[in-house]
């Protein structure tokens, strides 16, 4: 017989199917790779999603902002029906509009009033920043 129509030998097979069980240094490489391609396919699975929930975030806000627009132009016409009712019922047109314009600056100190409240109620979050402070403390302690 030649060199090139000799027998090679085989490795005997462990498994059922023939084939020779990996090493455990194939299992861990394998296990990386596939971890790692999960966790690709995870992050372009969350960027397809939040890709789809901003455009659809940017058009709301968009279609928001217009109705805001046509409601700020159309309170303009509401407010001179107001005025031009109040005319109606006998008062002079000039006090009429002025009721409204002080209607109007009666509503705005309101909110005003109203949002500066709700602001100076606003305080740090303490909980969080106390937390994350002993986090970072706790792992500057067990690295060093």
């Amino acid at each position: 017989m030649t060199a090139s129509s000799s027998p090679v030998p085989q490795p005997a097979p462990d498994h059922v199917d023939g084939t020779a069980e990996p090493s455990i240094g194939q299992l861990v490489s394998d296990a990386s790779t596939h971890l790692s391609t999960i966790i690709r396919g995870e992050i372009e699975l969350a960027k397809l999603e939040l890709r789809s929930s901003v455009k659809n975030a940017g058009t709301g806000a968009g279609f928001f902002g217009g109705a805001a627009v046509l409601i700020l132009f159309s309170l303009v016409y509401g407010f001179q029906s107001l005025a031009e009712g109040i005319a109606a019922l006998g008062v002079y047109r000039w006090l009429a509009f002025l009721i409204v314009f002080l209607l109007q600056l009666l509503f705005a100190g309101l909110c005003g009033w109203l949002g500066f409240k709700k602001v100076k109620r606003v305080r740090a979050p303490e909980r969080t920043l106390r937390t994350t402070k002993e986090t970072v403390d706790y792992l500057k302690k067990s690295r060093g």
